[in-house]
């Protein structure tokens, strides 16, 4: 008896949305000056990556760095370290993501992804934040 796939629509295949999201961070204008290191695509999706791989650690991430996984699996030309990950992105204001992460919502939406998600009133409920995932009691930074 032969196992048969369910059927998956291309727009909601993983590479479709990480397609989506690296084109739209790839839109974003990077605001530092001059010749840059590493790409702020890549950062971002660096970042991505840590949250969706669940990784515990930034240090857990940055071994799936130097294992390669991370350009294999996002299409990450150069991954940064856990420090200049921080460095890149500590300055940039969530509002200025949003419209990426608005068209993503929209195309599962469109594509009835999240139609099992939907309760009181048509509202959807998705756990996205990962602001205390990676937190501590002890060291503080005023862009935090």
């Amino acid at each position: 008896m032969a196992i048969v796939a369910p059927h998956v629509r291309k727009p909601l295949s993983a590479d479709a949305l990480f397609h989506l999201v690296h084109s739209g961070f790839a839109s974003l204008p990077d605001y530092r000056m001059g010749d840059v290191e590493i790409a702020l695509t890549d950062a971002l999706l660096s970042a991505c990556a840590m949250f969706a791989l669940k990784a515990p650690s930034l240090l857990a991430c940055d071994k799936e760095r130097a294992e390669g996984n991370l350009p294999t699996l996002y299409g990450i030309a150069r991954v940064p370290c856990d420090t200049h990950m921080r460095e890149i992105l500590a300055p940039i204001s969530p509002q200025v993501l949003r419209p990426v992460f608005k068209s993503l919502l929209r195309q599962l939406q469109r594509g009835k992804a999240l139609a099992a998600m939907t309760f009181l009133e048509g509202h959807s409920l998705l756990a996205l934040d990962g602001t205390e995932y990676f937190s501590s009691k002890t060291l503080h930074w005023a862009a935090c």
